[in-house]
């Protein structure tokens, strides 16, 4: 391996990258970015299940890195549309559309549904794999409820109509450092935190 104390953060979204860096800060790893190791392969999310893709993308990706790489997958279910768009919330009425457009879609779909029948959850799978064996994978997710309409600034993808009850918030509105302490992925990242720990013990 290229760097046996290194881990590669196997995603090119800047923001996703960005809370990742945020809530694993100290853990005595280097991180890499995939923009380190050139051009890197686009990876087919072709799982039915948040795992099986973040276990897909890691393995692939460490592959070419030559190096552990931490992969994640993640999206939104919506109960009263039977779970979706799920794996499938990247690509939601199709992959070249903002998420603005996958918002304005999704509340459509919604429309007339009572807000207490519009509950939701955020989903996230982060998997980490070195370029002979899966290492570990952890899951977690987060409660809420599409909301009416989008609200807020912050975060990205569906957050805007992502509405949490105990914040009173989407979340969009919510901070970075609020949303990186209670989010799907904050949680997901704790975990995998604790398992990187577990490592270096």
């Amino acid at each position: 391996m290229v760097n046996e104390n290194g881990i590669v953060i196997g995603t090119q979204n800047h923001k996703k990258r960005r809370e990742i860096r945020s809530i694993l800060d100290g853990i005595p790893f280097k991180l890499f970015e995939l923009e380190d190791f050139g051009d890197p392969p686009e990876v087919v999310e072709d799982g039915v299940t948040f795992e099986e893709n973040a276990i897909k993308k890691a393995r692939e990706l460490a592959s070419f890195c030559n190096m552990r790489v931490m992969a994640d997958d993640s999206g939104l279910e919506v109960d009263a549309l039977n779970k979706q768009p799920g794996v499938l919330s990247s690509r939601y009425c199709g992959v070249d559309t903002g998420y603005e457009e996958k918002c304005r879609r999704l509340l459509e779909e919604l429309k007339g549904v009572a807000i207490d029948k519009r509950t939701a959850r955020f989903r996230c799978a982060i998997a980490l794999a070195d370029p002979n064996s899966l290492i570990f994978v952890v899951e977690a997710s987060c409660e809420g409820f599409i909301a009416a309409e989008p609200h807020g600034v912050y975060g990205f993808g569906y957050d805007p109509i992502f509405y949490v009850p105990d914040y009173n918030q989407t979340f969009a509105e919510l901070k970075p450092e609020v949303k990186n302490h209670m989010s799907h992925r904050a949680l997901a990242l704790k975990l995998f935190r604790e398992k990187l720990m577990e490592l270096v013990k």
